[in-house]
Protein backbone atom coordinates (compact mmCIF):
# COMPACT_ATOMS: atom_id res chain seq x y z
CA UNK A 1 0.00 0.00 0.00
CA UNK A 2 2.73 2.16 0.90
CA UNK A 3 4.61 1.88 -2.32
CA UNK A 4 1.11 2.27 -4.30
CA UNK A 5 0.61 5.71 -2.64
CA UNK A 6 4.60 6.60 -3.48
CA UNK A 7 3.80 5.70 -6.80
CA UNK A 8 1.08 7.89 -7.30
CA UNK A 9 2.78 10.97 -5.40
CA UNK A 10 5.76 10.40 -7.89
CA UNK A 11 2.90 10.62 -10.75
CA UNK A 12 1.17 13.46 -9.42
CA UNK A 13 5.45 15.29 -8.78
CA UNK A 14 5.57 14.47 -12.30
CA UNK A 15 2.60 16.02 -13.96
CA UNK A 16 3.26 19.19 -11.26
CA UNK A 17 7.06 19.66 -12.79
CA UNK A 18 5.70 19.23 -16.33
CA UNK A 19 3.22 22.09 -15.87
CA UNK A 20 5.85 24.19 -14.25
CA UNK A 21 8.37 24.27 -16.29
CA UNK A 22 6.79 24.85 -19.21
CA UNK A 23 7.24 28.58 -18.92
CA UNK A 24 10.40 28.02 -18.59
CA UNK A 25 11.35 26.45 -21.61
CA UNK A 26 9.67 29.00 -23.28
CA UNK A 27 11.42 31.52 -21.40
CA UNK A 28 15.10 29.46 -22.48
CA UNK A 29 13.99 29.41 -26.01
CA UNK A 30 13.05 33.21 -26.51
CA UNK A 31 16.60 33.76 -24.74
CA UNK A 32 18.06 31.75 -27.37
CA UNK A 33 16.52 33.42 -30.69
CA UNK A 34 17.24 37.15 -29.16
CA UNK A 35 21.04 35.83 -28.74
CA UNK A 36 21.11 34.71 -32.07
CA UNK A 37 19.20 37.74 -33.47
CA UNK A 38 21.69 39.66 -31.55
CA UNK A 39 18.71 41.42 -29.68
CA UNK A 40 18.81 41.83 -26.05
CA UNK A 41 17.52 38.66 -24.07
CA UNK A 42 14.53 38.91 -21.58
CA UNK A 43 15.33 36.71 -18.22
CA UNK A 44 13.98 33.35 -18.65
CA UNK A 45 11.88 33.61 -15.54
CA UNK A 46 9.92 36.55 -17.92
CA UNK A 47 6.98 33.79 -19.30
CA UNK A 48 6.18 33.31 -15.40
CA UNK A 49 5.75 37.42 -14.81
CA UNK A 50 3.50 37.28 -17.59
CA UNK A 51 1.26 34.55 -16.53
CA UNK A 52 1.16 36.50 -13.02
CA UNK A 53 0.43 39.72 -14.57
CA UNK A 54 -1.93 38.33 -16.45
CA UNK A 55 -3.33 36.42 -13.42
CA UNK A 56 -4.24 39.64 -11.22
CA UNK A 57 -6.01 41.49 -14.52
CA UNK A 58 -9.33 41.43 -14.52
CA UNK A 59 -10.92 39.63 -18.11
CA UNK A 60 -12.72 41.90 -20.09
CA UNK A 61 -15.47 39.96 -21.83
CA UNK A 62 -17.60 41.21 -25.17
CA UNK A 63 -21.24 41.50 -24.53
CA UNK A 64 -21.99 39.15 -27.47
CA UNK A 65 -20.07 36.14 -25.51
CA UNK A 66 -21.46 32.87 -24.93
CA UNK A 67 -20.75 30.16 -21.81
CA UNK A 68 -18.50 28.67 -24.65
CA UNK A 69 -16.20 31.53 -24.45
CA UNK A 70 -15.79 32.01 -20.65
CA UNK A 71 -15.18 28.20 -20.52
CA UNK A 72 -12.62 27.44 -22.99
CA UNK A 73 -10.29 28.61 -21.33
CA UNK A 74 -10.40 26.51 -18.47
CA UNK A 75 -11.38 23.54 -20.55
CA UNK A 76 -8.27 24.18 -23.03
CA UNK A 77 -5.81 24.11 -19.88
CA UNK A 78 -7.62 21.15 -18.27
CA UNK A 79 -7.35 19.04 -21.11
CA UNK A 80 -3.40 19.97 -21.48
CA UNK A 81 -2.61 19.11 -17.75
CA UNK A 82 -4.44 15.64 -18.59
CA UNK A 83 -2.43 15.28 -21.72
CA UNK A 84 0.80 15.94 -19.96
CA UNK A 85 -0.42 12.66 -17.17
CA UNK A 86 0.02 10.19 -20.19
CA UNK A 87 3.75 11.65 -21.44
CA UNK A 88 6.74 9.76 -19.65
CA UNK A 89 8.33 12.68 -18.58
CA UNK A 90 11.04 11.34 -15.83
CA UNK A 91 10.05 8.25 -15.48
CA UNK A 92 8.23 4.98 -16.64
CA UNK A 93 6.17 2.68 -15.28
CA UNK A 94 4.19 4.94 -13.13
CA UNK A 95 0.44 4.35 -12.38
CA UNK A 96 -0.69 6.67 -15.15
CA UNK A 97 1.33 4.66 -17.39
CA UNK A 98 -1.92 2.65 -17.92
CA UNK A 99 -3.77 5.76 -19.84
CA UNK A 100 0.04 6.32 -21.67
CA UNK A 101 -2.05 5.65 -24.82
CA UNK A 102 -1.32 7.23 -28.12
CA UNK A 103 -5.27 7.51 -29.00
CA UNK A 104 -5.61 9.22 -25.77
CA UNK A 105 -3.05 11.45 -26.39
CA UNK A 106 -4.08 12.79 -29.41
CA UNK A 107 -8.09 12.82 -28.17
CA UNK A 108 -6.74 15.72 -25.57
CA UNK A 109 -4.89 17.52 -28.30
CA UNK A 110 -8.32 17.28 -30.33
CA UNK A 111 -10.23 18.15 -27.70
CA UNK A 112 -8.87 21.44 -26.56
CA UNK A 113 -8.58 22.59 -30.11
CA UNK A 114 -11.78 22.00 -30.95
CA UNK A 115 -12.48 24.39 -27.74
CA UNK A 116 -10.09 26.82 -28.95
CA UNK A 117 -11.76 27.03 -32.37
CA UNK A 118 -15.19 27.87 -30.81
CA UNK A 119 -13.93 30.43 -28.79
CA UNK A 120 -12.48 32.10 -31.96
CA UNK A 121 -15.94 31.84 -33.65
CA UNK A 122 -17.70 32.45 -30.36
CA UNK A 123 -17.56 36.40 -30.62
CA UNK A 124 -17.84 36.98 -34.09
CA UNK A 125 -15.46 38.75 -35.56
CA UNK A 126 -13.70 38.40 -38.67
CA UNK A 127 -10.36 37.23 -37.11
CA UNK A 128 -11.58 34.98 -34.71
CA UNK A 129 -13.22 33.17 -37.64
CA UNK A 130 -9.90 32.73 -39.82
CA UNK A 131 -8.20 31.71 -37.28
CA UNK A 132 -10.68 29.02 -36.52
CA UNK A 133 -10.70 27.79 -39.73
CA UNK A 134 -7.11 27.99 -40.23
CA UNK A 135 -6.51 26.15 -37.36
CA UNK A 136 -8.71 23.56 -37.95
CA UNK A 137 -6.93 22.70 -41.47
CA UNK A 138 -4.00 22.48 -40.20
CA UNK A 139 -5.15 19.93 -37.70
CA UNK A 140 -6.99 18.00 -40.16
CA UNK A 141 -3.65 17.67 -41.70
CA UNK A 142 -0.75 17.19 -38.67
CA UNK A 143 -3.49 14.70 -37.18
CA UNK A 144 -2.53 11.71 -39.53
CA UNK A 145 1.19 12.67 -40.00
CA UNK A 146 1.81 12.45 -36.30
CA UNK A 147 -0.34 9.42 -35.81
CA UNK A 148 2.04 7.80 -38.73
CA UNK A 149 5.09 8.83 -37.18
CA UNK A 150 3.90 7.76 -33.71
CA UNK A 151 2.39 4.36 -35.62
CA UNK A 152 5.91 3.39 -36.41
CA UNK A 153 7.01 3.62 -32.78
CA UNK A 154 4.56 0.96 -31.26
CA UNK A 155 4.98 -1.34 -34.33
CA UNK A 156 8.48 -1.99 -32.98
CA UNK A 157 6.96 -2.36 -29.66
CA UNK A 158 3.63 -4.06 -30.25
CA UNK A 159 1.95 -1.30 -28.54
CA UNK A 160 0.41 1.78 -28.41
CA UNK A 161 1.31 2.90 -24.82
CA UNK A 162 3.91 5.30 -24.87
CA UNK A 163 5.15 3.88 -21.30
CA UNK A 164 5.78 0.78 -22.63
CA UNK A 165 6.96 1.56 -25.93
CA UNK A 166 9.42 3.97 -24.42
CA UNK A 167 10.80 1.13 -21.49
CA UNK A 168 11.23 -1.41 -24.85
CA UNK A 169 13.51 1.19 -26.77
CA UNK A 170 15.37 1.64 -24.16
CA UNK A 171 15.85 -1.72 -23.08
CA UNK A 172 17.16 -2.71 -26.23
CA UNK A 173 20.19 0.07 -26.49
CA UNK A 174 21.26 2.07 -29.51
CA UNK A 175 19.74 0.64 -32.47
CA UNK A 176 20.28 2.87 -35.98
CA UNK A 177 16.60 2.16 -37.39
CA UNK A 178 15.96 3.99 -40.35
CA UNK A 179 11.76 3.68 -39.84
CA UNK A 180 12.84 5.94 -36.70
CA UNK A 181 14.99 8.36 -38.66
CA UNK A 182 11.58 9.05 -40.81
CA UNK A 183 9.29 8.94 -37.84
CA UNK A 184 11.62 11.71 -36.08
CA UNK A 185 11.65 13.85 -38.88
CA UNK A 186 7.89 13.89 -39.38
CA UNK A 187 7.25 14.28 -35.65
CA UNK A 188 9.35 17.05 -35.27
CA UNK A 189 7.42 18.43 -38.56
CA UNK A 190 4.47 17.72 -37.03
CA UNK A 191 5.34 19.69 -33.69
CA UNK A 192 6.23 22.34 -35.29
CA UNK A 193 3.23 22.65 -37.41
CA UNK A 194 0.88 22.25 -33.90
CA UNK A 195 2.44 24.12 -31.43
CA UNK A 196 2.51 27.44 -33.67
CA UNK A 197 5.74 27.92 -34.55
CA UNK A 198 7.82 29.25 -37.44
CA UNK A 199 7.82 28.60 -40.68
CA UNK A 200 4.48 27.66 -39.88
CA UNK A 201 3.26 30.21 -37.99
CA UNK A 202 4.97 33.30 -35.81
CA UNK A 203 3.40 33.23 -32.45
CA UNK A 204 5.16 36.59 -32.04
CA UNK A 205 3.36 38.42 -34.93
CA UNK A 206 -0.53 40.17 -34.20
CA UNK A 207 -0.44 40.85 -38.49
CA UNK A 208 -3.67 40.45 -39.72
CA UNK A 209 -3.10 38.27 -42.50
CA UNK A 210 -0.73 36.04 -41.20
CA UNK A 211 -2.02 34.97 -37.89
CA UNK A 212 -3.63 31.54 -36.75
CA UNK A 213 -3.60 31.05 -33.22
CA UNK A 214 -3.17 34.63 -32.17
CA UNK A 215 -6.68 35.60 -34.25
CA UNK A 216 -8.62 33.02 -32.17
CA UNK A 217 -7.51 34.57 -28.34
CA UNK A 218 -7.54 37.84 -29.67
CA UNK A 219 -10.20 38.90 -27.45
CA UNK A 220 -8.91 37.23 -24.26
CA UNK A 221 -7.16 38.94 -21.99
CA UNK A 222 -6.72 38.83 -18.18
CA UNK A 223 -6.55 35.34 -16.20
CA UNK A 224 -8.67 33.74 -19.65
CA UNK A 225 -5.28 34.83 -21.96
CA UNK A 226 -2.94 33.26 -19.10
CA UNK A 227 -4.57 29.78 -18.85
CA UNK A 228 -4.79 29.91 -22.98
CA UNK A 229 -0.92 30.92 -23.12
CA UNK A 230 0.56 28.40 -20.54
CA UNK A 231 -1.54 25.96 -22.33
CA UNK A 232 0.48 26.58 -25.54
CA UNK A 233 4.14 26.87 -23.88
CA UNK A 234 3.19 23.24 -21.72
CA UNK A 235 2.44 22.16 -25.78
CA UNK A 236 5.29 22.97 -26.17
CA UNK A 237 6.47 21.44 -23.83
CA UNK A 238 5.09 17.98 -24.62
CA UNK A 239 5.97 17.50 -28.09
CA UNK A 240 9.79 18.22 -27.53
CA UNK A 241 9.15 15.12 -24.42
CA UNK A 242 7.88 13.33 -26.94
CA UNK A 243 10.68 13.85 -29.18
CA UNK A 244 13.53 13.79 -25.98
CA UNK A 245 11.79 10.26 -24.61
CA UNK A 246 10.95 8.40 -27.89
CA UNK A 247 13.68 8.53 -29.81
CA UNK A 248 16.51 9.34 -27.31
CA UNK A 249 14.85 7.60 -23.83
CA UNK A 250 18.17 7.72 -22.24
CA UNK A 251 18.45 9.02 -18.92
CA UNK A 252 14.33 8.30 -18.02
CA UNK A 253 13.88 6.45 -14.55
CA UNK A 254 12.88 2.79 -14.69
CA UNK A 255 13.39 2.53 -11.03
CA UNK A 256 11.45 5.34 -8.42
CA UNK A 257 14.96 6.06 -6.17
CA UNK A 258 15.85 9.09 -6.11
CA UNK A 259 18.88 8.81 -7.12
CA UNK A 260 17.17 7.35 -10.49
CA UNK A 261 14.57 10.25 -10.66
CA UNK A 262 17.42 13.30 -10.11
CA UNK A 263 19.04 11.54 -12.92
CA UNK A 264 15.87 11.57 -15.32
CA UNK A 265 14.76 15.33 -14.01
CA UNK A 266 18.16 16.32 -15.51
CA UNK A 267 18.33 14.29 -18.17
CA UNK A 268 15.03 15.74 -19.84
CA UNK A 269 15.66 19.14 -18.72
CA UNK A 270 19.21 18.71 -20.48
CA UNK A 271 17.43 17.46 -23.94
CA UNK A 272 14.83 19.68 -23.34
CA UNK A 273 17.72 22.27 -23.81
CA UNK A 274 19.65 21.31 -26.74
CA UNK A 275 16.14 21.05 -28.92
CA UNK A 276 15.41 24.47 -27.94
CA UNK A 277 18.41 25.70 -29.52
CA UNK A 278 17.89 23.53 -32.90
CA UNK A 279 14.60 24.87 -32.75
CA UNK A 280 16.00 28.38 -32.00
CA UNK A 281 18.70 28.17 -34.43
CA UNK A 282 16.08 26.43 -37.16
CA UNK A 283 13.40 29.25 -36.32
CA UNK A 284 16.46 32.15 -37.18
CA UNK A 285 17.22 31.03 -40.59
CA UNK A 286 13.81 29.83 -41.94
CA UNK A 287 10.97 32.23 -43.10
CA UNK A 288 7.61 31.71 -42.45
CA UNK A 289 6.03 30.14 -45.34
CA UNK A 290 2.47 31.48 -47.17
CA UNK A 291 -0.46 29.82 -45.76
CA UNK A 292 -1.24 27.53 -48.92
CA UNK A 293 1.80 25.95 -48.52
CA UNK A 294 1.07 24.61 -45.46
CA UNK A 295 -0.51 21.88 -46.93
CA UNK A 296 2.70 20.55 -49.20
CA UNK A 297 4.42 20.85 -45.65
CA UNK A 298 2.38 18.57 -43.73
CA UNK A 299 1.98 16.27 -46.82
CA UNK A 300 5.38 16.04 -46.39
CA UNK A 301 5.40 15.17 -42.82
CA UNK A 302 2.61 12.51 -43.86
CA UNK A 303 4.95 11.09 -46.27
CA UNK A 304 8.02 10.77 -43.90
CA UNK A 305 6.23 9.28 -41.39
CA UNK A 306 4.68 6.35 -44.01
CA UNK A 307 8.62 5.54 -45.36
CA UNK A 308 9.07 4.83 -41.78
CA UNK A 309 6.26 2.55 -41.29
CA UNK A 310 7.36 0.92 -44.88
CA UNK A 311 11.12 0.77 -43.91
CA UNK A 312 10.18 -0.90 -40.83
CA UNK A 313 7.63 -3.58 -42.70
CA UNK A 314 10.21 -4.20 -44.98
CA UNK A 315 13.89 -4.28 -42.82
CA UNK A 316 12.84 -4.72 -39.39
CA UNK A 317 9.29 -6.67 -39.73
CA UNK A 318 10.14 -9.32 -42.11
CA UNK A 319 13.47 -10.44 -39.79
Amino acid sequence: MGDQLMNWLIAILQTALFVALAPLLAGWLKWCKCYLQNRRAPSLLQPYRDLLKLTNKQPVVAEQASWIFLIAPYIIFSATVLAATVVPFIAVDLPTSASADVIVLVGFFAFARFFLALAGLDIGTAFGGMGSSREMTISSLAEPAMLMAIFTLTMTASTTNLSFAITHVLNEGLVLRPSFVFALSALVLVAIAETGRIPVDNPATHLELTMIHEAMILEYSGRHLALIEWASQLKLMLYGVLIANIFFPWGIAEAFSAEALGYGVLAIVGKLAILAVFLAIAETLVAKMRLFRVQEYLSFAYLLGLLGMLSHIILEASR
